[in-house]
């Protein structure tokens, strides 16, 4: 893996880690479901005008069809909806630990239903992964965490599992701008439906939901699912999924300094097994790719 890869996934982890903390403060003061369909919206047609202006084309192919739809139901739709929908009643730090889980379902996805072999390094970070996890929330539902919210974020993390193991090799071909539009827009149509069944809209506008929508529209919106595709098409999905391990820490540490959310001594524990074991599972499926080296 070399530098300019290694720059995009941390780029993209902090991003990508940063956007609980910023939807924490966005359903503070508005709708969650509509709030968020309005986020896609605004970074869809911003990522559509700046594919155009960079000659991209409306014309995908089958599988980046495929991909742009189902990623924008799966992630935009279902992962993100139900995690902004569940930041009303949970903290921020545990959203992004349950949805930092994303790379050990879909190893233990592949294990179980697609037969690949797992190496026993693999194994030990499934295993880890799940004590972590049992640490942080056995420490949360004694203090009386939301289980409904936490149910809902683990809904989301398993459709996010979904759409990751069914594009796999979907994105390539370039148009990597016009996807990201695309299936933004895609998640912001669903979301207009779902805000008219199932919420009243409401919006209080403050400073921190300007700067929290904003922030969260342009960088976890456009930028930082740009350069996951990117990243994909350029060193593979399984070495790319790799920098997800970085995301508990990350999603905490972001929580912890601009929400205050405190962490108690199982917590700590906890994220750090789950990061340990993310980063096992991942060296070991690594291991057994072998890619050309990029110039």
């Amino acid at each position: 893996m070399d530098i300019r890869s290694i720059l995009m996934g941390l780029a993209f982890a902090l991003m990508w880690s940063s956007a609980f903390t910023s939807a924490r403060i966005i359903v503070a003061d508005a709708s969650p479901l509509f709030s968020l369909a309005m986020r896609f919206l605004v970074s869809g047609v911003i990522g559509v005008a700046i594919a155009r202006m960079m000659g991209q084309s409306w014309r995908l192919t089958k599988k980046q069809w495929y991909a742009t739809i189902l990623f924008g139901i799966c992630q935009n739709a279902l992962y993100l909806g139900l995690n902004f929908y569940a930041m009303q009643t949970i903290e921020a730090s545990l959203a992004s630990i349950v949805a930092s889980t994303m790379p050990l379902l879909v190893a233990l996805a592949t294990w179980l239903i697609f037969r690949e072999k797992l190496a026993p390094m693999g194994i030990v970070g499934l295993v880890a992964g799940i004590v972590g996890v049992s640490i942080i929330m056995s420490s949360r539902i004694s203090q009386g965490v939301d289980i409904y919210g936490v149910m809902l974020c683990g809904i989301g993390v398993l459709a996010l599992t979904f759409a990751t193991l069914a594009v796999r090799g979907a994105t390539s071909g370039g148009n990597f701008m016009m996807i990201v539009g695309l299936q933004m827009l895609v998640g912001s149509a669903i979301l207009l439906v779902a805000t008219a069944l199932f919420e009243t809209v409401h919006v209080n506008l403050t400073m921190p939901l300007v700067l929290a929508f904003t922030y969260t529209t342009l960088f976890p919106g456009i930028l930082a699912t740009l350069i996951w595709f990117m990243l994909l098409d350029r060193i593979g999905p399984t070495r790319a999924a790799t920098f997800h391990f970085l995301n508990p820490v990350f999603g905490v540490a972001v929580a912890a300094v601009l929400l205050g959310e405190s962490l108690g001594p199982q917590d700590v524990l906890g994220v750090v097994i789950v990061t340990v074991g993310i980063l096992a599972v991942q060296l070991s499926r690594q291991s057994k790719v072998k890619k050309p080296p990029i110039n």
